[in-house]
């Protein structure tokens, strides 16, 4: 993974987030570097449902990204997710194919993975929602710094088949989301997941005793989560 903020990082805890990103910004040498770090702030007030803080710091950073690439991906980028959040993924949608087309002629490859990824989930069509996951995950296999993304597309798009019924597509995504999270061991959470995931679409399609190995893999993983406990549960009741 290459994107220098990312570190920063904390989505289970928004406050340390916020105060480690108002340090960087303090640190900041360039016009470009502010505006960066200011949409990543707006990203957190967004996180957070406020969606006046967040768009007052988008504008805030705009006039200082200047010809920077990576802050005006950034703006796009943050600028969308506010959109889709608040409720407004027609918005959404043209920024962050825009962010994506940018990144690309920028060769800002981490963000250019984001940004599909955002395309993908800004979208209601499946057929739009396997053309983004595929040119994501074809855009990892060519560019290192975009490889994370494949996990999370392809988990979006086999929660999509999911959840339109589409069980035997669905658990051949989240098996090649397992497979991708397996590249990476000590990101155990995400591959928790993604046995979760497989094991749910195991136990729709009747085959819950084949669910149960992979869902006690993912609750000694996660002991504290509800909804794998629950369905260990209910696979283990199906299986008899």
């Amino acid at each position: 993974m290459h994107d220098r903020l990312r570190p920063l990082w904390d989505f289970d805890d928004l406050e340390a987030t916020e105060q480690c990103l108002r340090d960087q910004l303090e640190r900041e040498d360039s016009d470009g570097g502010r505006a960066e770090v200011l949409s990543q702030l707006a990203r957190v007030q967004g996180l957070r449902g406020d969606f006046d803080a967040c768009e007052r710091l988008l504008d805030e950073a705009e006039p200082l990204a200047g010809s920077s690439p990576a802050a005006n991906i950034r703006l796009e980028l943050e600028r969308g997710r506010m959109y889709r959040s608040s409720g407004d993924p027609e918005a959404a949608y043209p920024l962050f194919q825009s962010a994506f087309g940018r990144a690309e002629e920028a060769g800002e490859w981490y963000l250019a993975g984001d940004a599909a990824h955002m395309c993908a989930i800004a979208v209601d069509d499946l057929k739009l929602q396997e053309e983004w996951t595929h040119r994501g995950v074809e855009l990892g296999t060519r560019q290192p710094d975009a490889a994370y993304w494949a996990g999370p597309l392809l988990n979006n798009l086999g929660w999509a088949y999911s959840e339109s019924r589409k069980h035997e597509r669905a658990l051949e995504l989240f098996e090649q989301a397992l497979e991708v999270r397996q590249r990476d061991p000590d990101n155990k959470s995400a591959i928790a997941w993604a046995q979760y995931a497989i094991g749910y679409e195991l136990r729709a399609l009747g085959r819950a005793a084949e669910a149960v190995p992979l869902l006690e893999q993912a609750a000694e993983t996660l002991p504290a989560d509800e909804y794998v406990r629950q369905e260990l549960e209910q696979a283990r009741e199906a299986a008899g």
